[in-house]
């Protein structure tokens, strides 16, 4: 016997007896989204979605299913944004210290700092002070502290 007509968005197969054809779904190729945890999942086989499986994209990581569509978890995106501007703030207070560390060095063995020394010394430690006075619970609307110039080192 033959195969019945094509349908747009179907394949035609056997039925699992052999006894006729039936329509099933064709998604191959498709991309879906996990609900569970926006993972995205390529299409393979005849069938309908996967359960727990959407076509809607989530548009941040922190988003959420809530059965009918994605909802950002503002929360979990402020404590990431947190963490990252914590993360900055320590890595830029590092590099700033790292810039000044032969004039440490200088003033451990009791030298005395030229002029340029000292004001690259003064600058610095106040750079580190903003970094320091920097409210990151604003995170990400901070603004960072301007870094800087490495005049001497």
């Amino acid at each position: 016997d033959a195969p019945g007509a094509h349908k747009s968005g179907y394949a035609i197969r056997r039925s699992e007896d052999l006894n006729s054809w039936e329509y099933a779904p064709d998604h191959r190729g498709e991309t879906v989204y996990s609900t569970d945890t926006g993972n995205t999942e390529e299409i393979t086989a005849l069938g309908d979605y996967p359960k727990n499986t959407t076509t809607i994209a989530p548009l941040t990581p922190y988003d959420k299913w809530d059965g009918e569509k994605w909802v950002t978890d503002t929360e979990a995106q402020h404590r990431a944004a947190v963490e990252a501007a914590e993360t900055k703030r320590q890595s830029l207070a590092n590099a700033a210290m790292d810039s000044i560390s032969l004039i440490q060095l200088k003033l451990r063995a009791g030298r005395k700092l030229t002029q340029a020394e000292t004001t690259r010394l003064n600058a610095v430690l106040d750079y580190i002070d903003a970094l320091n006075a920097m409210d990151i619970n604003m995170a990400p609307d901070i603004n960072l502290p301007e870094i800087p110039l490495a005049s001497a080192s």
